[in-house]
């Protein structure tokens, strides 16, 4: 089939406007983290099968692929097609025609949720400590608490010695219990570093009583300080917001222009055909699959705000969040409303009769197409880790040039 082509300016203008449209690399992951558009989202071309209706739920959405001369589109384009999507376009160029347009290309995945943890640490001046106070802290037996706020797993396979999982929605919801004592210094840590500004500031904007601080640079800038990493912890945070919790939760929300809607606002939501709309409940995994709101997708919310462009492709569209408790929802939703969303929080909805299952799972890539994270895993080279670092650091510099984002910070 023939594919009509649109020129980069025209993308642009798309994403500057907020209009909806999905702009995806075809290429495989570990190529796509080479250099791509700030709001470009990968979807492998031999990937769109398995991807395409759970991440493009809207069937004429405007879809503009491309790749870097490997001649993938025609292709990718008849599989979308079959699927029945109608607004496939590919971008003039390619890959090549982005950057000939002169307009930035950004290294890494999930990029602009990365580029927007380092701008709120630069606007907000979010407060941390290097690994090396941190260690002394230990050595010393201070009171503090780490909280590591990656999904367990990660924590599961290396952590700060002492440290609790609590992944990253989770945090308002679980400090209290964590650190009852409001004397208690918390310190947020993740692999790198926009978890734990992200969870540090998210502890700071809901009015946590204690001191909190990052972990800077985070299990990296750990093993790159020589200090020794804990593996096999199992220490998870139990309940215990901090004081008023709840309704700090929905002001920060509120403050960052979240609305709450009603499941009859939902319905009136879902009925507009013209727009897409993501649903993805924040909540823990076992409490997904003990009983959820049919149709919205499971998601952990701190996750969800690292991974937005795997999770929603579609630049431009709305996201409903829905959690029984509504802290967790209320504080994912206020990062992604900053990062350009226009989000909302379902009120109620789980008095009605629930489904019950486990979360729908996409089938992992060919792990040689994968991109091996500078942050994964034990035994990722010194260099890599510090490379990586160095790319966070201009990142803030790069949406500049870029000029697109369209991010605040509260």
């Amino acid at each position: 089939m023939t594919v009509p082509s649109v020129p980069s300016s025209q993308v642009r203008t798309a994403l500057l406007l907020r209009e909806e449209i999905a702009l995806l690399d075809l290429r495989h992951e570990a190529v796509f983290a080479t250099g791509h558009p700030l709001f470009a989202a990968n979807v492998a071309a031999d990937r769109i099968a398995l991807e395409a209706e759970t991440r493009l739920p809207r069937k004429d959405v405007a879809i503009v692929l491309y790749d870097n001369g490997e001649g993938l589109i025609p292709g990718a384009a008849d599989r979308l097609a079959g699927l029945g999507y109608s607004h496939v376009h590919q971008l003039d160029g390619g890959l090549q025609g982005w950057k000939s347009a002169g307009y930035e290309l950004f290294q890494d995945v999930n990029s602009y949720a990365k580029a927007f943890g380092e701008l709120v640490e630069a606007r907000r001046h979010t407060p941390s400590l290097a690994a090396e106070e941190v260690g002394a802290l230990i050595a010393a037996g201070a009171n503090i608490r780490i909280l590591d706020v990656r999904r367990f797993d990660e924590y599961a396979t290396m952590n700060i010695p002492g440290s609790i999982s609590v992944p990253g929605a989770e945090l308002v919801l679980r400090a209290g219990g964590a650190a009852p004592d409001p004397e208690t210094t918390i310190i947020v840590n993740c692999a790198g570093r926009t978890r734990s500004i992200i969870g540090t500031q998210s502890l700071i904007n809901a009015g946590v009583a204690n001191k909190v601080v990052a972990l800077r640079n985070g299990t990296i800038g750990w093993t790159l300080a020589k200090q020794n990493l804990e593996h096999g912890a199992n220490r998870r945070g139990e309940i215990g917001a901090i004081g008023g919790g709840e309704a700090n939760a929905r002001d920060v929300a509120y403050r960052a222009g979240v609305r709450h809607i009603r499941p009859e606002e939902l319905a009136s939501l879902q009925a507009q055909a013209h727009r897409t709309l993501y649903r993805f409940d924040v909540r823990s995994e076992e409490e997904y699959t003990a009983g959820h709101i049919t149709g919205f997708r499971h998601y952990a919310g701190g996750q969800l705000v690292q991974e937005i462009d795997m999770a929603a492709p579609v630049r431009g569209a709305r996201i409903v969040l829905t959690d029984d408790r509504s802290v967790r929802a209320d504080m994912t939703a206020s990062w992604l409303a900053q990062m350009g969303w226009e989000t909302y929080v379902l009120e109620g909805g789980y008095d009605s009769s629930l489904e019950v299952g486990p979360p729908q799972v996409i089938p992992k890539p060919d792990p040689s197409h994968r991109y091996r994270r500078p942050y994964e895993g034990t035994d990722v080279k010194e260099s890599a880790m510090q490379a990586y670092l160095d790319w966070e650091y201009g990142l803030v510099e790069q949406l500049r040039r870029d000029a697109t984002h369209g991010f605040f910070v509260i």
